[in-house]
């Protein structure tokens, strides 16, 4: 049992003063068997703390039935923090943001059209009451004050950048501690006015976030907490990517000296990120006002990288704590092989139009239902209606599109409908008597995970229009590719044929092998030249989304993934792809 507090400016653990140095490491974005080199290395790296966030819908992905297995044990990567010799933040917090899909609240509180978020809503408080019987019972005995590593958490995350009900962060305080929590609370938000006066409450501990400028944080800090341990809770080291930016990156010395600043100032500090991972699958996020999709990387040009390396910026970050705080010798884990295995062709096809009954649940209704209302969380909805003949040509409008519409007359692509696209050229067809099918595969791309605009239903949110006139009668197929082992794949080329692809632009699903003979699989990374934009799934493991715009160029695949032998891959490619081979190489390409 061990106490952790603070007395004036000063933490204290077992009433000895201590700085926390702390490294978040999120296990939902590492697969499971690599936790312990990446915490190995947190700790190499000078550091005696590890955080991590707490992410709802990974945990409650069906109102009522929970998941705490695999890549989402969260007492197990805490347990094994505690044996690689680190103290643990956990900020379970019904709001995350971390660049995860909706924040990390489950996506069906939105099916509930009038579920008010982040506040003092006693529905939405009934929710996170639910979610909090089954998660605290299991951090508990993991507190430092039972014996585990847990020294802290969180109460919500940012809460002032977003509103200022007290009444609902004091509930959610209260929440904590009638089910056992009783280590050091905390609220941690960026050093503007607005932000400090709306997310701190009474009696607890208010922390920063923010990337530079420590010396002006703490003290607008100070104008509202005086003589409490200084701490950033964020100290933005990197940053995060969005689809069709540049790649984000910042210099190693300017983060060193910036850490520096902060140990200067006596403060404790949380990286924000010290390794980031990857957006397996769906979970990727987005941002507004216009909106921006995360990419699959989580690479947030952290002191590792997205495969676990130490870069640059950790040893120039170890030599700043070294600085203060003399360490050890550097030993680290032995490094994870990387292989490149080459070149595979996917010599099975099978195009959505013809499968959509055998993969898809179906909904008739008159207007077209958003994803929730259709009881679907990710992925991909499928909408179809006839248009009637003859009629004059007409603008196709989507009222509104969440977030990435393709567009088919009588399953023949026709264009793209996107959201917050400034400039996009209008799609008009004329319409064959006696008319003809209208078909409209809507992506969501990604909740958006900050801001104001929080609530974000996906599909099509109101209905579609030629011209003025609403189009009704529509089928409807929830595509949420949780399972692709049901799709009726056929031989579409052989040895001699390796070009045979369906360049028509229809959606389509390809599947090849890769064969390892190691008895050991290795790390390695998939390159996509000449495919456009889909999803790529790893023996049945959705490894997440890939798009020719960038920036991202290859596709981490950790070798836990793989197996000696046979592997399945199989691409869903929404639009064409010039050859239907991918690459399989030993290093990414930012």
């Amino acid at each position: 049992m061990a106490t952790f507090h603070y007395e004036g400016e000063q933490f204290l653990l077992d009433n000895e003063p201590i700085t926390i140095i702390s490294g978040a490491i999120h296990y939902f974005r590492v697969v499971p068997q690599y936790w312990r080199d990446r915490l190995l290395k947190l700790k190499a790296g000078g550091f005696n703390t590890v955080e991590t966030y707490v992410p709802w819908n990974l945990h409650e992905p069906q109102e009522g039935k929970f998941n705490f297995e695999g890549i989402a044990d969260l007492e197990q990567f805490i347990k094994t923090a505690e044996e690689v010799g680190l103290h643990v933040i956990v900020r379970p917090s019904p709001y995350i943001c971390a660049e995860w899909e909706f924040g990390g609240l489950p996506a069906w509180l939105l099916a509930d059209s009038d579920m008010v978020l982040r506040c003092f809503y006693q529905p939405f408080l009934d929710k996170v009451d639910a979610y909090f019987d089954e998660l605290l019972p299991r951090l508990e005995p993991l507190l430092c004050t039972n014996g585990g590593p847990i020294i802290a958490m969180q109460i919500e995350n940012e809460y002032g950048s977003y509103g200022n009900d007290k009444q609902y962060l004091n509930y959610v305080k209260d929440s904590m501690i009638k089910r056992g929590v009783d280590v050091l609370l905390f609220t941690s938000d960026g050093p503007d006015h607005h932000m400090l006066q709306g997310g701190m409450i009474d009696g607890i501990l208010e922390t920063v976030n923010l990337g530079s400028r420590a010396e002006q944080g703490f003290a607008q800090l100070a104008l509202y907490q005086q003589n409490k341990p200084k701490m950033v809770m964020e100290f933005w080291n990197g940053w995060f990517d969005h689809w069709r930016e540049e790649h984000h990156t910042r210099e190693a010395d300017d983060v060193a000296a910036e850490l520096d600043i902060i140990f200067k100032l006596n403060g404790s500090v949380n990286f924000y990120m010290f390794h980031g991972g990857t957006n397996f699958g769906f979970y990727n996020g987005a941002n507004n006002p216009k909106y921006s999709p995360t990419v699959t990387s989580y690479d947030y040009d952290a002191p590792l990288n997205e495969c676990g390396e130490p870069t640059e910026k950790f040893y120039a970050v170890r030599d700043v704590i070294n600085k203060y705080f003399p360490l050890e010798p550097l030993v680290l884990p032995e490094p994870i092989a990387k292989k490149a295995y080459g070149t595979v062709t996917l010599q099975e096809s099978a195009p959505l139009f013809s499968i959509l009954d055998q993969i898809g649940t179906k909904t008739t209704a008159a207007y077209p239902l958003t994803m929730e209302k259709l009881g679907q969380d990710y992925g991909f909805t499928f909408y179809q209606t006839f248009v009637p003949a003859p009629r004059d040509t007409y603008p196709l409008e989507i009222q509104e599109v969440r977030d990435r519409a393709t567009v088919y007359l009588d399953e023949e692509y026709i264009g793209v409908i996107e959201r917050d696209v400034e400039d996009e050229p209008k799609i008009t067809f004329d319409t064959p008597a006696p008319g003809a099918t209208l078909s409209l595969l809507v992506e969501n791309m990604g909740r958006t995970n900050y801001g104001p605009l929080l609530r974000d239903c996906k599909g099509i949110t109101e209905g579609v229009r030629l011209g003025n006139q609403f189009l009704y009668g529509w089928d409807m197929y929830t595509l949420p590719l949780d399972n692709v082992t049901n799709i009726p794949f056929q031989q579409t080329m052989d040895d001699t044929n390796i070009i045979g692809v369906d360049n028509t632009k229809r959606p389509t699903f390809y599947r090849g092998s890769l064969h390892i003979a190691d008895a050991e699989p290795a790390d390695t990374f998939l390159k996509l030249e000449g495919w456009t934009k889909g999803v790529i799934f790893i023996n049945g493991f959705n490894l997440g989304r890939y798009w020719s715009e960038g920036p991202q160029k290859t596709y981490y695949i950790p070798a836990p993934l793989l197996r000696s032998g046979t592997n399945e891959i199989v691409i869903f490619e929404i639009h064409e792809t010039t050859a239907a081979t991918i690459t399989f190489v030993d290093q990414a390409e930012l």
